[in-house]
C-alpha cells in the first residue's frame, strides 16, 4: 500500500493513517492495508508485533450515536475506516493512572468514490471507541483482538463529566447539537453507559494501566 501520512492527534497514542487511491477512467483501486507498510513507519512500528484477528462492519443510519465501547482479556485494538458515508470518531482515554484520563477527542471521518484518498484510525487498547453518524454510513474496522462477551464495558458518550478540552469546537458542537436533538439514535445501553467518575471507582479499570497497555 501507499501511505501518504500519518498524523498524531491531540491523544498521541491515536494515530490516522492516509493512503492512496489510484484512479482511472473505470475508477479506483487500492491496497488498503498491509502489515509491513504500517510497521515500516516510525510512528505505526508497533504493528510489527500486532496481530489482526478480527474484521468487522457496520452502517447506521444518520443522527446514531454508537459507544463508547472497549474490552479486554483480550484487549482489542481497533483500525477504522469510513467505506461510505460521514462520521465523526470519538476517543477517550479510560487508563485511570494516565495523564489524560477521561479526555476525549473527536475527528470527522469522510469517504465518497469521488475521494482522493482513504484514512484509518487507530484506536489501541486503553481507549474506549464511539461514533456519531451523520449521514447513512458504512464502517470497517479490523480488531487485534476477538470478541469476548463478559470482558466488556462502555462509558455513555454523553456522560456529563467526559472532559472535551482537547477535542476541536467545532466537531464539539456538532456532537452537542446531535445530544440534543430528538433524532437521536442510541441504545438504552450506551445512554445508560458509565461516568467517567464511576469507571475510575470501578475493579474493572485495574485492567487498563498506563504505560502497560
Amino acid at each position: 500500500m501507499k501511505i501518504l501520512s500519518v498524523k498524531t492527534l491531540a491523544l498521541p497514542e491515536i494515530k490516522v493513517v492516509q493512503f492512496a487511491l489510484f484512479k482511472d477512467n473505470r475508477g479506483y483501486f487500492t491496497e488498503s492495508f498491509r502489515k509491513s507498510d504500517f510497521a515500516s513507519r516510525p510512528e505505526l512500528v508497533f504493528f510489527g508485533s500486532t496481530e489482526i484477528v478480527q474484521q468487522n462492519e457496520s452502517f447506521s443510519l444518520p443522527h446514531t450515536l454508537r459507544g463508547l465501547h472497549f474490552q479486554w482479556n483480550p484487549y482489542m485494538g481497533k483500525l477504522v475506516r469510513v467505506l461510505y458515508g460521514r462520521m465523526i470518531d470519538i476517543i477517550a482515554d479510560i487508563r485511570t493512572d494516565s495523564p489524560t484520563f477521561g479526555k476525549v477527542i473527536a475527528y470527522e471521518m469522510r469517504h465518497s468514490p469521488a475521494a482522493e484518498s482513504g484514512e484509518w484510525i487507530w484506536v489501541p487498547p486503553g481507549f474506549a471507541h464511539g461514533n456519531l453518524f451523520l449521514e447513512p454510513t458504512a464502517i470497517e474496522y479490523l480488531c487485534t483482538g476477538q470478541y469476548s462477551p463478559g470482558f466488556e464495558a462502555g462509558i455513555s458518550p454523553l456522560a456529563p463529566d467526559l472532559d472535551w478540552s482537547l477535542a476541536d469546537k467545532g466537531l464539539k458542537a456538532n456532537f452537542d447539537t446531535a445530544a440534543a436533538s430528538p433524532a437521536l439514535i442510541v441504545t438504552e445501553k450506551d445512554r445508560l453507559g458509565l461516568s467517567v467518575k464511576n469507571w475510575g471507582a470501578d475493579a474493572r479499570s485495574a485492567n487498563f494501566i498506563y504505560g502497560k497497555v
